[in-house]
């Protein structure tokens, strides 16, 4: 029989309520006011526990991030199609990434860990990083499409940036800075259409008959 399983559970456990505790003590009082002992004192443990799971604070910051990147894993991503209209395939891209902005965990993780790099250059540096990592399957969309000669796109890095920023300043930073609520299902929608109208509107080559068709209706 073995018994090695239970304890192993049971030490999840403790490490996950560590790691919420430690999210809402940050969203609470802030990345330099948290202690490891008030986020023992509210995941119920001691602070010994604490310590053997995460040697510090900084170590157990790094886990939120992880757990903030882990989460923007939403399954595959749409990948270029010739064979798919333009139009259809960028709303399809844009609306898993409207649905991971939609998440209340989500947000409350980049809260924590925007939050928690605006006091250290060097931790912000590491976030953007890799958020850019996370954000790396439109652009490898968009260069598709332009090496397809269906967008006319010199810089497919920056093109994918402006496309993410078009979402951005409806579905992210209002609920990050300003605590505005997630968007509706109509009004994700919305923020989707008009941005992939507006990139294809300027980076669509004349010659794309779906990206005209779409103009002209």
């Amino acid at each position: 029989m073995d018994t090695s399983t239970p304890p192993q559970r049971l030490t999840d456990r403790k490490r996950a309520a560590i790691v919420d505790a430690a999210i809402e003590e940050f969203l609470a009082a802030g990345y330099d006011a948290t202690s490891m002992d008030r986020i023992a004192a509210r995941a119920d443990v001691s602070k010994r526990t604490v310590y053997n799971h995460f040697p510090s604070k900084e170590t157990l910051f790094a886990a939120i991030l992880n757990k903030l990147w882990d989460a923007t894993r939403t399954g595959s991503s749409p990948t270029y199609r010739a064979d798919v209209p333009l139009r259809e395939q960028l709303l399809a891209l844009l609306d898993r990434k409207l649905r991971l902005m939609n998440d209340d965990a989500f947000l409350a993780l980049a809260r924590v860990a925007i939050g928690a790099a605006i006091h250290s250059p060097e931790r912000a540096r590491d976030m953007v990083e890799r958020l850019g990592e996370r954000e790396e399957d439109v652009t490898v969309w968009v260069r598709a499409a332009a090496a397809a000669g269906r967008l006319s796109v010199t810089d497919p890095v920056f093109a994918a940036h402006q496309l993410h920023g078009a979402v951005k300043a409806f579905a992210f930073w209002p609920q990050i800075t300003m605590g505005q609520p997630p968007l509706t299902v109509q009004e994700q929608q919305k923020v989707a259409e008009s941005a992939a109208d507006m990139f294809l509107a300027y980076y669509a080559r004349p010659d794309d008959g779906a990206a005209r068709r779409r103009r002209q209706d």
